[in-house]
């Protein structure tokens, strides 16, 4: 299994496994998985406890019109009852035969193929049968040979278990992960796919100019828009503001930079004359 694919490397018949560490990493690389499949005119699922409402709402505040998708038939958004459980009851033949239908389904209906996000979530519940976890991910990679679809498989990485983690992974053809610039207990610096730029989390100091210039280098690169998205970091220095600062100015040049700030972080940025700057966008935003 590959260590270190990205979000937007997965092809046809790929079975990836997403290990995430907070819901908003977890969203990003779902919408980033979500947008280019229905971009690319595939059918579209996504699974989790959550249901269709935060799903929607998740999609939506980043740019992607899940609505319509929706209406048009093109994408789902549910929960898991009644497809990969049965009440608290899980059976692998039954899960993977749900998923055979929707192969069968997607390809009847026209599609060039077929994306499904599945949030395993639900293996963590008092659920009779999730001893067959392993044996559902196995029937999954059998199931997508040959075939236009994928599968992205969602592990929270802080809840389950090493071992349950290592059950499943020999099944699965690619591991996807965010890319981190730095992560610790105070700051986060990663790359955001949905909608495309960069996420700096927590608190940030001069301490962290390394990593803080990779990411904003690769902003650099990214083509079209860019968001810089500040919305869970709580303390920033002069240094790092002015870092940005001069980034966005630079960008701006070309193409339009949207940060997203809390409004005590949005304030200073204001300070530093981007509030009225054409090309930047400065949103502020709140906690959550």
């Amino acid at each position: 299994m590959d260590a270190s694919t990205e979000i937007t490397e997965l092809t046809v018949d790929d079975h990836a496994c997403l290990t995430f560490g907070e819901p908003e990493e977890l969203f990003d690389l779902t919408a980033a998985f979500v947008r280019d499949g229905l971009e690319a005119g595939l059918k579209v699922m996504w699974l989790s406890d959550a249901g269709p409402g935060p799903a929607v709402t998740e999609l939506s505040r980043r740019g992607i019109k899940a609505g319509p998708a929706m209406e048009a038939g093109q994408m789902t958004a549910a929960g898991c009852e009644g497809r990969l459980l049965s009440g608290q009851v899980f059976s692998a033949d039954a899960a993977v035969g749900w998923l055979t239908r929707q192969l069968a389904s997607s390809k009847e209906r026209g599609f060039p193929g077929l994306r499904i996000a599945v949030d395993m979530g639900w293996a963590l519940r008092p659920v009779t049968g999730v001893e067959q976890l392993p044996q559902f991910e196995e029937g999954i990679a059998a199931a997508l040979a040959g075939t236009a679809a994928s599968v992205l498989c969602q592990y929270d990485r802080d809840r389950f278990d090493p071992v349950t983690l290592a059950s499943v992974a020999a099944f699965h053809t690619r591991a996807v992960a965010t890319a981190s610039y730095h992560a610790d207990a105070v700051l986060r610096i990663c790359r955001q796919y949905a909608p495309p730029g960069i996420r700096i989390a927590g608190e940030i100091d001069y301490q962290a100019e390394e990593p803080l210039t990779l990411a904003l280098a690769e902003a650099v690169r990214l083509a079209g828009d860019v968001t810089v998205n500040l919305g869970r970091l709580v303390f920033i220095d002069g240094f790092c503001a002015r870092m940005i600062a001069d980034t966005a100015r630079m960008l701006a040049e070309s193409r339009t930079v949207i940060l997203q700030c809390l409004p005590e972080v949005a304030a200073g940025f204001a300070r530093l004359g981007l509030d009225h700057l054409p090309g930047v966008r400065l949103v502020t935003t709140r906690e959550q």
